[in-house]
């Protein structure tokens, strides 16, 4: 075939960067997890590597005065707060130490439950390796390459730092007297009446009552009710839906 019959050739189009997951838990909910990049680990690294600093300094001079006994306790302190301070906080604080508290960070399994001692204790008795040959660079590269930030300690573990959502608050509905509906509704029904009164803090007055002259109608209302009683009415029954749920 000549070069002026050859087909056109298509640009191969790039996935979209979108480094989220869904997980399904075993009673069927399912979870939306955000693993955490390399800047917010290693921000939230350095914030427990200060702390874990300020703390062990405080007990250095507090412990000093104690003479080699002091001493001894201090080195056995140091032992500990090296080794269990990741752990401790990671399994008992829901997987927060308190770097990843600041940062907005926690440690799951790679299925969305919380950690567990062992998982969290080899994934932290791995920070050795990462850390070669000085750094973190080990870390730093494994974290890159992987799709979910993974570090060895994470691989190894079966663990995923990921970003802790926090809930959204449900919106304040506007003072009324819980009323019942004239009639039974539907559910998207319900949803329109509660989505009209929870959303009239950031509407015009005018706004506000043009949306309740246009519901009045499928809620079986008198079609001459005056707009401000309309607007009274649709929050009474919006509190009562939200009393009911």
């Amino acid at each position: 075939m000549s070069s002026s019959h050859a087909w056109p050739r298509i640009a191969a189009q790039p996935a979209p960067l979108d480094t989220r997951i869904r997980m399904e838990t075993p009673e069927g909910i399912d979870l939306m997890l955000r693993p955490a990049g390399l800047l917010s680990r290693s921000l939230a690294f350095g914030i427990d590597l200060l702390v874990r600093g300020a703390l062990l300094a405080g007990l250095f001079f507090l412990l000093g005065a104690l003479g080699e006994f002091g001493t001894g306790v201090f080195v056995l302190v140091l032992f500990l707060i090296n080794w269990w301070y990741m752990v401790l906080f990671e399994v008992l604080h829901q997987g927060r130490t308190p770097g990843k508290q600041i940062m907005g960070l926690r440690v799951v399994h790679d299925d969305g439950t919380p950690v567990g001692w062992s998982a969290s204790l080899l994934r932290n008795l791995l920070r050795f390796v990462d850390m070669l040959p000085f750094g973190y660079s080990v870390g730093a590269f494994a974290c890159l390459q992987h799709p979910l930030f993974k570090r060895l300690g994470d691989l190894a573990a079966g663990t995923l730092v990921i970003y802790r959502d926090t809930p959204t608050p449900r919106p304040t509905l506007p003072e009324a007297s819980p009323m019942t509906s004239p009639l039974v509704l539907t559910l998207s029904e319900q949803r329109a009446v509660l989505a009209f009164a929870e959303r009239q803090q950031g509407l015009a007055p005018a706004r506000v009552e043009e949306l309740a002259s246009i519901l009045v109608e499928p809620l079986q209302m008198p079609l001459h009710t005056p707009p401000q009683q309309a607007v009274s009415q649709l929050n009474g029954i919006a509190h009562s839906l939200a009393g009911s749920t």
